[in-house]
């Protein structure tokens, strides 16, 4: 997937938890790829009936390698989900050291009244592309993110988003939840799932730049 971390963490203890973790993952991944392509050798997915309409196991397929496969596929991707968890964590505690200090939001509405207090805003939307996951989650052009994941204004030592790119790399196919200050002045809790082949470019398809109130 290309993820990288910048070369000034090259000494930083939590930012080596995440190579290590990341490590991890990219072995797991490439060894769901081989167990994938054992059921594209076979003509068959995850669902493909193994036995034919007379229920014996069928004679053109290597019933054995398939199921064996199928079963190690699922272990798999619990394994990847854990991992995945496990590295969106690691990488708060680096771009965000402080934020497990941060006592957590006491609000369970998804759309709140902004307040001087809560987190402000540290990069701007500045365009979606139709049909994209960033359209498809609801964001709009001139939406202002407080948050990204883990990651804050507090996480951006300076105006680059390098924190924000490398993230959505980590998190290709899984959700992420970033809260947004509309034009209104209300907040409001969008789930995105960064993917490829929605046809457009990036992962989320959106154009986001850095913003300084």
């Amino acid at each position: 997937m290309g993820f990288t971390l910048p070369p000034r963490m090259n000494n930083n203890p939590s930012a080596d938890n995440v190579r290590s973790l990341v490590a991890r993952k990219d072995a797991i991944e490439a060894e769901m790829e081989a167990q994938f392509s054992i059921l594209q050798s076979n003509a068959v997915t995850m669902d493909t009936p193994l036995v034919d309409p007379e229920g014996f196991p069928r004679a053109d397929i290597d019933v054995w390698a398939v199921r064996h496969a199928r079963v190690r596929i699922i272990e798999l991707r619990n394994d990847h989900k854990a991992l995945m968890d496990k590295i969106m964590v690691a990488l708060q505690e680096v771009y965000d050291p402080t934020a497990q200090s941060q006592p957590p939001s006491t609000s369970d509405s998804s759309e709140n009244s902004a307040s001087e207090s809560g987190p402000q805003p540290f990069a701007r939307v500045d365009g979606v592309a139709p049909g994209s996951p960033a359209a498809t989650a609801g964001l709009l052009r001139e939406d202002l993110i407080l948050s990204f994941g883990p990651l804050t204004k507090s996480s951006f030592a300076t105006s680059s988003l390098q924190p924000l790119a490398e993230l959505v790399a980590a998190q290709e196919n899984q959700e992420l939840i970033i809260e947004v200050l509309r034009s209104n002045d209300q907040r409001m809790r969008l789930a995105f799932v960064p993917r490829r082949g929605w046809g457009g470019r990036g992962l989320l398809g959106c154009h986001i730049v850095p913003y300084t109130a």
